[in-house]
C-alpha cells in the first residue's frame, strides 16, 4: 500500500515538472515570444488610448471652465500671472533658456 502511495506522488509530481517544462520551452519559442510581444504592444497600445483619452477629458473640462467664464464675465485664471509679474523670477527660470525662442 505504501509503495502505491508512492508511486502516485511519484506520478503527480512529475505531470507537474513536465507541464511546468513545456509551458517554459514554449515560452521560448519564436511563436511564445511573438505571443509575449503582442500581449504587452496590446497592453501599451491601450494604455496610450487609455492616457490620450484621460487627457481629451481634462482638455474639454478645461475649455469648459474658460467659456463658463468667459460668458460670466470673469477674467481667466491664469496660473502663471503672478510668477511672470514678480522681477525677481522672470520668464527666465519659468521657461528655461533651451525652450525660449
Amino acid at each position: 500500500m505504501r509503495r502505491l502511495f508512492w508511486l502516485g506522488i511519484g506520478v503527480a509530481v512529475g505531470v507537474l515538472v513536465v507541464r511546468k517544462a513545456t509551458r517554459t520551452a514554449q515560452a521560448y519559442t519564436p511563436a511564445g515570444i511573438a505571443s509575449t510581444l503582442t500581449e504587452s504592444a496590446g497592453g501599451l497600445v491601450e494604455s496610450l488610448r487609455s492616457f490620450v483619452e484621460d487627457v481629451r477629458v481634462g482638455m474639454a473640462e478645461r475649455e469648459q471652465e474658460i467659456h463658463q467664464a468667459f460668458a460670466q464675465g470673469e477674467a481667466f485664471d491664469d496660473h502663471f500671472a503672478d510668477l511672470r509679474e514678480d522681477p525677481r523670477i522672470g520668464d527666465r527660470d519659468i521657461f528655461p533658456e533651451e525652450h525660449q525662442r
